[in-house]
């Protein structure tokens, strides 16, 4: 990959991903660290590899505007158009001669002559005659479907759960870059020491919204810096730092993280814990167990010890009333980290969502019993759905009268979540990606009552 172009590196990307199911972040990453492109380039492609995946389905209905529908394009060639529309509608500082010359050549390189005059024509009417009206398409469900680029069933489902204003807010702000979070280690240094320490090299921050422990990145690779070494913060996104707070974890206490993989939560709460008391941390997988034991190194917290198994098998490992506090950050659709992984919401399907619902409820009651009396059972999803959510817990309660919603869980926020931004229940709280510019994330804090 070291001599290809940025458009070439975007193209076998996109190829990887939408045809042999390769996941965005991974092979994006593998392939920017392997070639021998200046940094421009690599923004550049990152920018067209995640902004086709995002608006796949509006750069389709422009690009049938201009291929007759009988005519079955073979993959690359689709893939190459469809990032020659994205750059001529969605970036504004590449010329069009530059959009068709590039992408001549590469069709030159990979295919006959006729293929690359076909992209050549095709490209030079784009240019000449822009791209269609969406104001044409109905019905209205099919023209939201092609406007915010998300699949039918999916903005459907979500209009039905939310309203219709709140699926087009989230289904917008699924199609705009993530910001890049970093949570500071308060054992080593306050946020502010944090922030002036980057910016001594190079890395502009702000402040987060809703965590005190969060910094924003604006500019700079935070990941590449002395800081990250010598284990000043963790890169987790903001959403997911507000777990910290409705555990309120203490010192003394012994708590099981058993979701734990890849650890960000479980080291959060090992700094909240002042690197005192114990935190067992399970996973299904060790190679995620390993990197929970290299991420508390870098950190340098001692107070975790990491266990590969499945959290379906704990009630009969440690027995009853054995933890003050039990995490399940569950196996979710993920749906709420669509901005970071765009080809899930064309991946990810109804029924995969309800294979995964029997899995969460089963997580749930294999921990109900672990939690001591007066302790707190935390729950946890990087989605929306409500059946993965507010439904799965309301069903719990019905079935668990031990325990009950915790009151106090807002007492523990930012008050910032207090107020009509958030949508929230008792002992819940649901954050969509618009509202805080952060992942959506989904908490519920439950107390096992003291009888």
């Amino acid at each position: 990959m070291s001599h290809q172009t940025a458009r070439e590196m975007a193209l076998d990307l996109l190829l990887s991903i939408t045809t042999k199911h390769a996941y965005s972040q991974i092979a994006l990453n593998e392939a920017l660290n392997a070639g021998q492109l200046r940094e421009n380039d690599k923004r550049l492609v990152t920018t067209l590899v995640y902004g086709v995946l995002q608006q796949k389905s509006v750069l389709r209905f422009y690009l049938s505007s201009f291929v007759n529908r009988k005519r079955k394009l073979d993959a690359w060639v689709e893939v190459l158009l469809l990032l020659s529309i994205y750059q001529k509608v969605f970036l504004d500082r590449i010329p069009d001669h530059a959009i068709v010359n590039e992408s001549v050549t590469i069709a030159k390189k990979r295919g006959h002559r006729g293929i690359s005059g076909f992209v050549n024509g095709i490209l030079r009417r784009l240019m000449r005659e822009g791209v269609p009206r969406l104001s044409s398409i109905t019905p209205e469900q099919k023209r939201l479907s092609i406007q915010y680029s998300h699949p039918e069933w999916l903005l459907k489902l979500w209009r039905e759960q939310w309203g219709l204003d709140t699926a087009v807010k989230t289904a917008q702000a699924d199609n705009q870059p993530p910001n890049l979070c970093l949570r500071v280690n308060r054992l080593k240094l306050s946020r502010q020491e944090l922030m002036e320490h980057l910016a001594q090299e190079g890395i502009q921050t702000i402040p987060g919204t809703l965590s005190p422990d969060c910094v924003v990145v604006t500019s700079g690779n935070a990941v590449a810096t002395a800081a990250f070494q010598k284990g000043w913060f963790t890169v987790q996104d903001e959403s997911s730092m507000l777990v910290a707070d409705c555990v309120g974890a203490e010192g003394g206490m012994l708590i099981l993280d058993a979701c734990a993989g890849p650890g960000g939560k479980t080291t959060h709460l090992g700094e909240r814990m002042n690197n005192k008391g114990k935190i067992l941390a399970l996973d299904l997988h060790p190679h995620k167990t390993k990197l929970i034991d290299q991420a508390a190194k870098r950190l340098g917290l001692e107070n975790i010890e990491t266990r590969a198994m499945d959290a379906r098998a704990a009630r009969d490992t440690f027995g009853e009333a054995a933890f003050d506090r039990v995490l399940l950050d569950v196996p979710c659709s993920g749906l709420g980290v669509i901005r970071r992984k765009p080809e899930i919401k064309w991946s990810k399907t109804a029924e995969e969502i309800s294979g995964l619902l029997p899995i969460q409820q089963t997580i749930l009651e294999e921990a109900a019993p672990l939690v001591k009396p007066g302790g707190r059972l935390i729950y946890s999803t990087c989605t929306i759905q409500k059946e993965e959510n507010e439904q799965q817990i309301l069903a719990f309660l019905k079935r668990h009268p031990e325990y009950r919603t915790d009151s106090t869980l807002f007492e523990r926020l930012p008050s910032v979540l207090s107020d009509d931004r958030a949508s929230r229940k008792p002992g819940m709280i649901q954050i969509f990606p618009y509202q805080f510019d952060t992942d959506g994330f989904f908490i519920c804090c439950l107390e096992r009552k003291d009888n």
